[in-house]
């Protein structure tokens, strides 16, 4: 049964829709036809006038109307050229940051609730008419008193009464989801809402964007590919921030940047760089890179930089799913289809039980036509819905974890076709994932990774002999106190040894493996053979350990 908000709130949906005249809409979304007969009722239907304007015009309003949610889903499907019409597209765009804005007296009032004084005192001048509005907040330039330009940026007053209510609505409706279509646990519909949730709700918090923009920029401090700029923290609070203003050319204003002479390839090229960058390197990425959050710095036109802004929604992923993503990237790249099935059965993400060989041939049928291509026919978003649709046999369910890191490559590849529609993904992404898997087999690495862990490894090996000896007490106290065993528990004794024998084997194989690991320490500086005695004795446990299993 849904919930008579959420009932009232698709009604509202509804309403909007047809008000601008897209009806149709109504009439393919099936989860809003049980309600269509009371639309019918109502005097807004029949009296209602439809605003005119393009197909195009009246979904960028009736989007703008709908609320914050909305206009984000539209951000994301304008930087989908290769997906839309070009009417669409363009009409979209104006998401970006052309939302209407909302007063200057409210947006000074917050201001100054939020810092404590008013604008003149804290600022040298300060432009009531906004930079820029987007769906959840717009920017004033200002100038501070010791002369620097900043751009200030207000939350919209009441974003999280709009964005918790819409949020009901979509958990009202993954619930029905999950409860109605037998597809619905593979494809984890309250889950993927709740990742959204999270990543929305912290959006709302000024505060976190400001130390999102901080680490960003210490990640790129120095970097020829993008510029962050500086935050003001005594000046942000969760409603208010104040950063660096940026003077650079938006990167969709594709007339200046080629009066300015700017190599677009190399732009195009930066862009896949500094996203796979993000996520092996940093594994912290901007997940908003849509093309009103992008300027170019155009001092050097044959090497454009990126500068970024709004950082409000920011990725990360947990080691392991990084792991098997990028082990995915470069088994594709690699046409390795075998691999591909691997990794999957081994992440989890398809049922253990699924026969590699039968997966390995679906995953093959989607993608080797594509590679057969020339390479700006070949869409990124393309090959991951053909995917989705092969995985779906499968019964390979939905990572939430993911979807976010999805959401952003889907953006950079259509970013990077806006500017180079020849942009080969592949070429510039693969060196990336071959050095990132090169770094991680470095002696190097490997020491930062294995002095990292050895506490640990020391914590365990403390708490062994206490479980060992609790294992063999267990053992003798199950052990029948007989003068001779029985024939009947022969078997059972020769497997208790052999178990006994094997832990024995164990032990010796962790010991070696610490006591290598404490010589090498010792040894750091000293010749290379001396050293190797500690190498050789981790090499030896390691390897039996990797046997038994």
């Amino acid at each position: 049964m849904i919930p008579f908000k959420v009932a009232g709130r698709l009604l509202e949906i509804q309403r909007v829709l047809m008000r601008h005249g897209l009806d149709e809409f109504i009439v393919t979304t099936h989860l809003y036809r049980p309600l269509r007969f009371l639309s019918l009722l109502q005097p807004s239907t029949w009296f209602t006038r439809r605003l005119g304007g393009s197909r195009a015009e009246r979904l960028r309003l009736a989007l703008e109307e709908l609320g914050p949610i909305f206009i984000k889903f539209g951000q994301t499907l304008s930087t989908r050229r290769d997906l839309l019409p070009d009417d669409i597209a363009d009409e979209l765009v104006k998401l970006q940051d052309r939302v209407p804005p909302f007063g200057e007296a409210e947006a000074r009032r917050t201001i100054e609730e939020a810092l404590g004084a008013s604008v003149e005192s804290l600022f040298e001048s300060f432009e009531t008419t906004p930079l820029a509005a987007a769906s959840i907040a717009q920017v004033h330039g200002a100038v501070l008193k010791d002369g620097r330009e900043v751009v200030v940026k207000v939350l919209r007053p009441g974003m999280r009464d709009i964005i918790r209510r819409d949020l009901e609505v979509l958990y009202a409706l993954a619930r029905l989801v999950h409860r109605y279509l037998p597809d619905a646990e593979r494809l984890r519909p309250v889950e993927v809402v709740g990742e959204y949730d999270k990543t929305i709700m912290d959006e709302l918090d000024l505060l976190r964007e400001a130390a999102n923009a901080a680490q960003l920029r210490r990640n790129f401090t120095d970097s020829p590919l993008l510029y962050v700029p500086e935050v003001f923290f005594d000046l942000t609070r969760r409603n208010v921030m104040v950063m660096e203003r940026i003077r650079g050319v938006q990167i969709s204003d594709m007339t200046r940047l080629k009066a300015q002479n700017v190599d677009i390839q190399k732009l195009a090229e930066h862009g896949v760089q500094i996203f796979f960058t993000q996520m092996l390197h940093h594994n912290f990425f901007h997940a908003d890179m849509h093309p009103g959050n992008i300027f170019v710095l155009t001092e050097d036109p044959a090497n454009p930089r990126y500068a970024a802004i709004d950082f409000g929604i920011i990725g990360s992923l947990e080691p392991r799913d990084l792991e098997y993503l990028a082990g995915n990237f470069m088994a594709f790249f690699d046409r390795d289809y075998r691999r591909i099935a691997e990794l999957h059965i081994e992440s989890g993400w398809v049922p253990a039980g699924t026969r590699v060989n039968e997966f390995e041939s679906a995953i093959r049928t989607v993608c080797e036509p594509i590679f057969q291509k020339p390479i700006n026919e070949i869409s990124f978003g393309v090959v991951l819905l053909r995917l989705f649709e092969t995985a779906r046999r499968f019964k390979m369910t939905v990572q939430p974890q993911l979807v976010l890191l999805q959401k952003t490559l889907l953006n950079i590849e259509g970013l990077g076709r806006d500017l180079y529609p020849q942009l080969d993904l592949w070429k510039t992404a693969q060196p990336l994932l071959r050095d990132w898997f090169r770094e991680r087999t470095r002696p190097r690495t490997l020491w930062r990774e294995s002095k990292r862990h050895l506490p640990e490894v020391i914590e365990s090996l403390r708490a062994l002999p206490p479980l060992v000896r609790r294992m063999v007490r267990e053992a003798e106290s199950r052990t029948p106190l007989l003068g001779s065993p029985s024939t009947d528990l022969g078997p059972l004794l020769a497997t208790l040894e052999a178990q006994a024998r094997r832990r024995d084997r164990t032990l010796i194989a962790l010991g070696a493996i610490l006591a290598g690991l404490l010589w090498w320490i010792g040894t750091i500086g000293m010749d290379v053979p001396v050293a190797g005695f500690g190498l050789l004795a981790v090499a030896t446990g390691t390897l039996y350990l990797i046997l038994r299993r």
